[in-house]
């Protein structure tokens, strides 16, 4: 009989703490694709709820008393919970010795997630954020491009996620539950690209505002950011378009990209248009599963303890940031 090398029989343990709508439509699923991870537990307060997804998704365990989920047979934490439960939930998994994927944004307030960082390192255990859209195919070739000084100096860069979400039971509409709207669920993943694209920002000014929807959070927002290296970032976010465009936009001194098909979509292929001084024009489509990629980043990572390519510390900045616009619109 061959015998199956330590290395490649591994698994990574699952537990799943939040039973809402993403982890059902779209981790849970996405998941099932990867070889060396499976879902073992899942946490829900509500009881009939993880029973619920644990029987559609073949799942041994339910529960909704959180520290004996947390010892149930797991070793990596997937917190998709709303936001008001990440601090207790992380600082919990931490200290039971998880590795850690969580939901964005990582905190509630910046103090949370640096806590949370903090007790990570002092647990010897990873901490994560599904800052998904840094692992689409087309965004690495387009940040491949960026440092290869191919579009020469940034001067700015564009970007835009507009959904329609009327107002309703969602946490995201629960200030105390989410910490704000449009800008917290969708700009924390703009404010993310845009570090990822052009190094850190130095300063943030924009709006907050309810144009359509009236609710506990804004339905828009949107922001002028300074990098650190020179150039400047725009983002717009909201709740309240049916029809949009959602695209990145960036420009250098010697070029420029698009991206169309990628903020917010999924069914169909990604464009990527270059256009460069000198050369033709040139377009390229591709498709990618951002979630899949992003899952076995970091389940290697955690199996290999190899260093993460979206950190805890990515969270704690990126909320630092939201929080520094948050605080001039009050």
């Amino acid at each position: 009989m061959i015998k199956i090398p330590k290395k490649y029989s591994r698994k990574l343990k699952w537990g799943v703490a939040g039973c809402g709508r993403f982890a059902e439509q779209t981790f849970l699923p996405t998941i099932k694709l990867l070889r060396k991870s499976v879902v073992t537990s899942l946490y829900s307060s509500n009881l009939n709820r993880a029973k619920s997804l644990a029987d559609k998704f073949g799942i041994e365990k339910h529960f909704n008393n959180y520290d004996e989920f947390l010892k149930s047979d797991i070793n990596a934490v997937y917190i998709s919970s709303a936001n008001s439960n990440h601090y207790q939930q992380v600082i919990a998994a931490a200290k039971a010795g998880k590795h850690i994927l969580c939901e964005k944004p990582l905190a509630m307030t910046s103090l949370e997630a640096e806590e949370m960082v903090k007790t990570c390192e002092q647990n010897n255990v990873q901490l994560a954020v599904n800052y998904v859209y840094r692992f689409h195919p087309l965004i690495i070739k387009s940040k491949e491009m960026i440092a290869n000084q191919m579009l020469g100096k940034i001067v700015s860069m564009n970007l835009n996620f507009n959904i329609d979400a009327p107002p309703g039971s969602n946490f995201r509409f629960t200030k105390s539950q989410s910490g704000g709207g449009a800008l917290r669920d969708l700009g924390t993943h703009m404010i993310d690209l845009m570090r990822y694209f052009g190094g850190e920002i130095v300063s943030i000014t924009g709006v907050l505002d309810n144009i359509i929807y009236k609710s506990e959070v804004e339905d828009f927002s949107c922001a002028i950011v300074k990098f650190e290296n020179g150039g400047y970032g725009f983002f717009n976010v909201s709740f309240n378009n049916k029809k949009s465009f959602n695209r990145i936009e960036i420009l250098g001194h010697k070029g420029a990209i698009s991206l169309d098909n990628l903020i917010g979509g999924r069914l169909l292929p990604a464009k990527l248009t270059i256009l460069l001084d000198g050369e033709a024009k040139k377009a390229f489509r591709r498709r990618g599963n951002r979630q899949f990629n992003l899952l076995k980043s970091v389940q290697n990572s955690f199996l290999n303890n190899q260093p993460l390519l979206v950190t805890g510390y990515d969270g704690l900045i990126n909320m630092k940031i939201m929080e520094e616009l948050e605080s001039k619109c009050l």
